[in-house]
């Protein structure tokens, strides 16, 4: 990869594990723009990135109709800043085929380099940054333990990626930590 190229990071993995810290992190310490997916979603319900929906998946703003949609906007949000020559970073489950499907064949088409960052950590972990997110009232993410169960059963593994668009990293140590190895490995 041309390092001189625009770069289309997509930090991705299932609730709780630790993408959405990370990829802010990456992307404040590269100055990119950085596109979340439950703030998106709730933009496009107008509704305030701080609003709490106890909605139970695939309702509400949690439909798959809805989803599609929050998913075609982080595309079309990257895209932009593809096109303008700059790179971005993409915080999303993305746990279907499909869904990353779609990422690459988009950032082929517009002729970018393109990363995945598998982010996970052990359940005990996840059920930490639940209760704690739980307590926060600016939290942003609505998942919930039931949620995140739900969400396993039904994760496709990145099979379909090469490793060498692939970085996983297990996100039970501190972000600086993990941002240091993150600057190592990835482009």
């Amino acid at each position: 990869m041309n390092s001189a190229e625009p770069v289309l990071y997509v930090f991705f993995g299932l609730i709780a594990t630790g993408k959405s810290t990370l990829a802010r992190a990456w992307a404040d310490s590269r100055g990119l723009a950085c596109y979340n997916s439950d703030v998106v979603r709730k933009e496009l319900a107008g509704l305030p990135a701080g609003a709490k929906r106890r909605e139970e998946e695939g309702r509400g703003i949690y439909t798959p109709e809805f989803s599609r949609r929050t998913y075609d906007e982080l595309l079309r949000l990257a895209e932009q800043e593809l096109r303008r020559g700059r790179s971005v970073v993409l915080d999303a489950s993305y746990h279907h085929r499909d869904q990353r499907r779609r990422v690459v064949e988009r950032a082929e088409a517009l002729g970018v380099g393109w990363h995945f960052i598998l982010c996970r950590c052990s359940d005990q972990v996840k059920q930490q940054r639940l209760a704690q997110r739980a307590q926060d009232p600016a939290a942003v993410s609505d998942g919930r333990w039931e949620i995140y169960l739900r969400q396993r059963e039904k994760y496709q593994p990145p099979t379909e990626l090469p490793p060498s668009r692939l970085t996983t990293i297990d996100t039970d140590r501190p972000p600086p930590e993990l941002l240091a190895e993150l600057q190592q490995r990835l482009p």
